[in-house]
């Protein structure tokens, strides 16, 4: 039996997040039984459970501001250290970090997986230190992590091919051994019907209209463009709505009025979150197109989940998107008159040039994003365990 430690969610099950989606779909398409998953989940008490058929702990964390994430991966880490001292049947276990914030501290855990016939794997994750959230310091301190993570890890777990070079040339002196795993995504439809009450309900509410709507979805930062596209929206001539799903951040919401003044525009709608996966992948599947305006970061789950559900994509021109989107989508810059050209552009799109990027999208996830291809490829991984190094 493989034993894979995975610390670095918040936890199964899953309830928003991209590194908590992906370790949620990881152990419920698992199928070799000689894999075990122990799962750490940040909370408020320390209890054991299982999900998804995994092994699951819940470990209590005080709330210390931007350094409870860390807090929390030591005491997750230390956790499984232990656990696997205590279980001495358990043979070259796996611990998986996703993400680099521990790495300070991470070569005192890794002289004890070594001692325990381990190995550590390390998901780098997106560029976390170039996110404009953090304060200056705390961005040094995800640089200066980042850089020691590599260092120790026996193995680098990248989900974009772009991460993968950067880290590979950035941190050529440390000759890490890397892997690319791309992100995954469903390309079933939503089990709800196109008026089924749940959604008619959601639009009723938020005053949109099916196909009459330009979508957002995604973390409410300013790395993720939305200055620029709540005002290239404003300055197109769509009649159609644009519906911003996210948790709003009422300091950044006063600072973009206070530029754009987007609440004179009756089009700009902030609709909140929704958490309904079944409800989200239909709003998907009925937007009129989608925007996508991360600048940083790999392979971004919002976007390949857009792909899988929305006719056409429009996508901030990065390397990370091209990555993913290739020739199956539009592309947009922060040029002024840019984006509101190819919105404008877009409402006048033929049904048939639509269909024609809905297929290539679809077409693109289920040659390289379905969630079976990518759990596989992890489970012939964490089977080789140290044997592929």
């Amino acid at each position: 039996m493989k034993h894979c430690f995975i610390i670095g969610s918040k936890g199964i099950p899953a309830h928003y997040g991209g590194l908590e989606t992906f370790v949620e779909k990881l152990t419920q398409y698992k199928s070799s039984n000689k894999i075990c998953y122990h799962v750490a989940r940040i909370g408020t008490q320390d209890f054991q459970y299982e999900y998804n058929g995994a092994k699951c702990f819940n470990l209590s964390v005080p709330n210390i501001g931007s350094a409870k994430a860390v807090y929390y991966d030591l005491k997750a880490l230390q956790w499984c250290v232990n656990y696997c001292k205590a279980h001495a049947a358990i043979k070259k276990p796996i611990f998986y970090v996703l993400a680099c914030r521990i790495g300070p501290f991470i070569r005192f855990f890794q002289k004890q997986i070594q001692k325990l016939g381990g190995v550590l794997y390390v998901n780098p994750d997106g560029h976390e230190w170039m996110r404009r959230k953090w304060c200056f310091p705390v961005r040094i301190y995800w640089k200066w992590s980042e850089r020691l993570m590599v260092k120790q890890a026996d193995l680098l777990i990248c989900d974009s091919k772009s991460i993968e070079m950067y880290i590979r040339s950035t941190y050529a002196e440390y000759m890490p051994h890397t892997m690319f795993i791309a992100y995954g995504a469903d390309l079933q439809a939503s089990r709800l019907l196109d008026d089924d009450q749940k959604f008619l309900n959601w639009c009723q509410e938020k005053g949109i209209r099916k196909k009459e709507y330009y979508l957002v979805v995604g973390r409410f930062v300013p790395e993720n463009s939305f200055e620029v596209m709540i005002r290239e929206f404003m300055a197109s001539k769509t009649r159609r709505d644009l519906s911003i799903i996210t948790t709003v951040n009422d300091k950044f919401l006063a600072e973009l009025e206070k530029k754009l003044h987007f609440k004179k525009d009756k089009r700009i709608k902030f609709v909140g979150s929704v958490y309904d996966q079944e409800l989200l992948k239909k709003i998907r599947e009925n937007a009129y197109a989608y925007l996508h305006g991360h600048t940083v970061g790999g392979t971004n789950p919002s976007l390949i989940e857009a792909m899988s559900s929305t006719q056409l994509n429009l996508l901030f021109n990065v390397r990370f998107n091209r990555e993913v989107g290739a020739n199956c989508v539009l592309y947009w810059n922060k040029t002024p008159g840019n984006l509101a050209a190819l919105i404008e552009r877009a409402d006048q799109m033929a049904e048939d040039e639509r269909n024609k990027f809905s297929k290539l999208a679809k077409k693109r996830v289920a040659d390289h994003y379905t969630w079976e291809k990518i759990c596989e490829k992890y489970e012939t991984l964490f089977l080789k365990g140290g044997d592929i190094l």
